[in-house]
């Protein structure tokens, strides 16, 4: 008899802070896959979902003005239940099918952002809890590979700025909180190692490194991850 988990997708997570370039590391990976495989791209949150809306009233501030106004657990739990919806109404038939799935963050970004608002000795019962909640509770497929696109903050922030003209109004709670962002790239680099994440440097020093060289190794580690 067949084993029915052949049939399943492969999740292949773009991670990284705001301004590390996911999105457009994603789509470029999406593309070079679809030669080989079956591919569909998907970003978190889902912003024209009416699931995102707690995401939404978080990041625009109507909870409290900063990160630690929202505690990880609650925080966490908003970020779930759009990608959940997500996953219910859109992908669960074609991740099912057979389809190669890039996303733009997922439940690793909860892996992120919300050990960072908790003490150190604090992290391994979060991502355990966090994994349990998401992976085994609500029932989203585990990731095949998690790449993490990693970015020194300061380098981020000019780029963001870039993005929105100079605009800091355009920032979210996150993208404005320097300090926090410094802080998630900790919890971050502590998330990879604890959950066996590959780590791409995305910086030379002061400058970031070429979209298309950040690409190659990219699509490099991503045909690894599928190859397995």
């Amino acid at each position: 008899m067949e084993n029915n988990q052949s049939k399943k997708g492969r999740i292949i997570v773009i991670e990284g802070l705001d301004g590390s370039g996911k999105g457009t590391q994603s789509k470029i990976l999406m593309e070079k896959l679809s030669q080989q495989y079956k591919v569909r791209k998907i970003s978190f949150p889902d912003y024209d979902s009416p699931a995102s809306q707690p995401v939404q009233m978080y990041l625009n501030g109507e909870f409290g003005s900063n990160a630690s106004c929202v505690n990880s657990f609650a925080a966490a739990s908003f970020y779930a239940v759009d990608r959940v919806a997500s996953y219910l109404k859109d992908w669960k038939q074609d991740y099912e099918s057979g389809t190669v799935f890039v996303l733009d963050r997922y439940v690793t970004s909860n892996m992120i952002y919300m050990p960072a608002k908790l003490p150190k000795n604090e992290w391994d019962s979060f991502l355990s809890w966090l994994s349990d909640f998401e992976y085994d509770k609500l029932g989203l497929p585990r990731p095949d590979g998690v790449i993490y696109l990693d970015m020194p903050t300061e380098i981020s922030q000019k780029l963001m700025s870039g993005r929105y003209n100079n605009d800091e109004s355009k920032k979210d709670l996150h993208e404005k909180d320097v300090a926090f962002l410094n802080a998630c790239r900790e919890s971050a680099l502590y998330a990879a190692d604890n959950q066996g994440w590959m780590v791409i440097a995305c910086n030379e020093g002061d400058a970031p490194r070429t979209i298309e060289d950040i690409a190659s190794e990219v699509y490099k580690t991503a045909c690894a991850f599928l190859e397995d």
